[in-house]
């Protein structure tokens, strides 16, 4: 009997050639399954589906998670606040795990023999996959023939061709990965330091000329209403406000980072709804979070990023962080004013039950109500103790 391979498939040249080579070169029977994460259509989904076919794939599957992607990763990464090196919203490294996790359990839902994956051997989703599908599944094979047989671009096409199978591969000048969190856009440019990429080469092209105010509602650091409109539905609200800042091509930027393999890698991307959420909330949380809340969240935020980038979302500490990141919300709700424009955006302000800034304590810089003169003189004189003391040690060795 024929082993059973399931191949995680996009439709793209890497994965159509393993249907293809792991169906006729090495007698497998080929599964296909694809992990949607908010990126593709209906219509986009279907022509995956027809080309997995055609391509000789037993049967096709379509694995939606995007609500799964939302409540288990998404949410958290907004709490945090998480930004990789201050730039890139983590888009396509949290989609490829999840997507891994789907694969997997799919694989061990059909009783299949081996999984299988496109990712070459210099990136990142290689790392992401594989160690998903070990922890998961460590008795299911894991088959790479992209990057074990180490091939080019040009050897793929040639291989379909020869095969049978016509598909214009080329016109992709530019590789592309649209998830609900983001889009990442790869081309000639990002392999270069001194390049970046054309106004051309980004999905989302600027057609709002004139200015908008927009507002955002959190509730316990959750979007839940865009201009006022409430949506209950996590994921829709974040599609409902890409809809809204789509045609001001915000969120373009190029993110430069240490890959898990350990060299620098580069990508385009662009992210307009997740970056603007992620800056209004931040903004709702200087207003509603005590310091030392907002201090202990920054560092927590960039190890969770961290370990979400390099495939280590299935370790232990992981749930431990998303505990306290939870709970770290419990005041950041209410509204937040954002101005649109052309390729960018303007914090105005909040309005918040929870706002620090509403007190009867004092007014920044105008008033104090909650203490007098001679009180901050007084904290004053013992706040620098360890300083004076320090500088007067200093002085007096200066001396000997």
């Amino acid at each position: 009997m024929k082993k059973k391979v399931v191949l995680a498939f996009s439709g793209g040249l890497d994965t159509s050639f393993a249907v293809k080579y792991l169906s006729e070169d090495c007698g497998y029977e080929v599964y296909t399954a694809i992990a949607n994460t908010g990126g593709f259509s209906p219509e986009e989904l279907k022509e995956i589906e027809r080309r997995a076919l055609a391509l000789g794939a037993r049967e096709h599957a379509t694995l939606d998670i995007t609500n799964e992607y939302y409540e288990k990763a998404i949410k958290y990464m907004i709490f945090g606040n998480v930004l990789r090196n201050g730039t890139y919203p983590i888009s396509v490294s949290s989609e490829r795990i999840f997507q891994a996790i789907a694969i997997i359990e799919y694989a061990k839902k059909i009783g299949a023999d081996c999984v299988a994956h496109g990712s070459t051997s210099a990136g990142n989703d290689q790392v992401r996959f594989d160690l998903t599908f070990q922890i998961l599944a460590p008795e299911i094979e894991i088959i790479t023939p992209t990057r074990d047989m180490n091939l080019t671009r040009d050897y793929e096409i040639d291989y379909l061709k020869k095969h049978g199978y016509e598909a214009d591969f080329r016109k992709l000048e530019y590789s592309i990965n649209k998830g609900l969190w983001g889009t990442s856009v790869g081309g000639k440019e990002t392999l270069h330091s001194d390049q970046t990429l054309p106004e051309e080469a980004y999905p989302t092209q600027m057609t709002a000329t004139k200015d908008e105010q927009i507002t955002l509602d959190f509730e316990k650091g959750e979007l839940v209403a865009v201009n006022g409109e409430r949506i209950d539905d996590r994921v829709k609200a974040i599609q409902k406000l890409e809809e809204v800042v789509a045609p001001y091509a915000l969120g373009r930027d190029m993110h430069i980072g240490d890959t898990i393999i350990g060299i620098k890698g580069r990508v385009g991307f662009e992210a307009g709804a997740p970056l603007l959420i992620i800056a209004a909330h931040k903004m709702l949380e200087k207003h509603t979070l005590t310091k030392w809340q907002q201090y202990w969240k920054d560092q927590l935020g960039t190890w969770y990023g961290m370990f979400m980038h390099e495939a280590q979302y299935l370790e232990p500490v992981m749930r431990d962080i998303e505990a306290f990141l939870e709970k770290s919300q419990d005041n950041v709700t209410g509204r937040v004013i954002v101005d649109l424009k052309p390729y960018r955006y303007v914090l105005v302000g909040v309005d918040s039950p929870y706002d620090l800034m509403k007190t009867d304590f004092g007014e920044y810089g105008e008033l104090s109500k909650a203490w007098t003169a001679d009180d901050v003189k007084g904290f004053t004189k013992i706040l620098g103790n360890q300083m004076k003391i320090y500088h007067n040690v200093q002085e007096r060795n200066k001396k000997k």
